[in-house]
């Protein structure tokens, strides 16, 4: 049997955001197929309740793509009057842009590499869930796709996405972060890495 608490950690305010964010991306789904994007907002939450994160980081988390995605400017003036400043804080900081169209992909992700430095403690728990989750859905699909998979994105270069995360992982632990999810992500993208150098090693005759 689960062990109870007095005190919960998580709110009638979690719930709030847990349907305000399936309302801001109800007709979104994850790249390559139908999976609703909830899916993601829902593992990123997950991620940030079980490494300890708080009420806030958990709302931020289901709210992170929500400024990017679902409305700029606007939408996160909703988050701060309805979640408050911590959260809209962490999604703002979170956000790789709010500008339509967005700027090139490279110039973009340089940016918010550089931004990490600046950013909140609280708000780098929720970036390297966010980070850690794509990554294993990348891997996961990459052992059903294989090469293929790069061609749902943007940037078709698997050696672009593989600088950004190394990148990415440089920058959390030059902030200092202490997450199980830095090494666990690493891992992830070891792995990937080590299944596309194999398959593009394969010669079929």
């Amino acid at each position: 049997m689960n062990e109870r608490t007095t005190t919960p950690r998580l709110s009638g305010q979690f719930s709030k955001a847990l349907v305000y964010a399936e309302l801001k991306h109800h007709t979104q789904v994850r790249k390559g197929g139908e999976i609703p994007y909830l899916g993601h907002l829902l593992c990123v939450a997950g991620l940030v309740v079980n490494d300890n994160g708080t009420e806030a980081q958990a709302i931020a988390a289901l709210l992170h793509d929500c400024v990017e995605d679902a409305g700029g400017a606007p939408t996160l003036a909703e988050i701060r009057a309805n979640f408050g400043d911590d959260v809209a804080r962490i999604v703002d900081e979170c956000s790789d842009t709010d500008v339509t169209p967005k700027p090139p992909w490279r110039e973009r992700k340089r940016n918010y590499i550089a931004h990490l430095r600046d950013v909140g403690d609280d708000t780098l728990l929720v970036s390297l869930a966010d980070k850690l989750d794509n990554a294993r859905s990348m891997l996961r699909d990459y052992r059903a796709e294989g090469p293929q998979l790069w061609q749902r994105f943007t940037v078709t270069d698997p050696e672009d996405h593989f600088w950004y995360y190394r990148e990415l992982l440089r920058a959390y632990r030059e902030r200092g972060c202490r997450s199980w999810m830095v090494d666990e992500l690493d891992r992830v993208i070891t792995e990937l890495r080590r299944l596309a150098n194999q398959r593009e090693r394969t010669v079929v005759v």
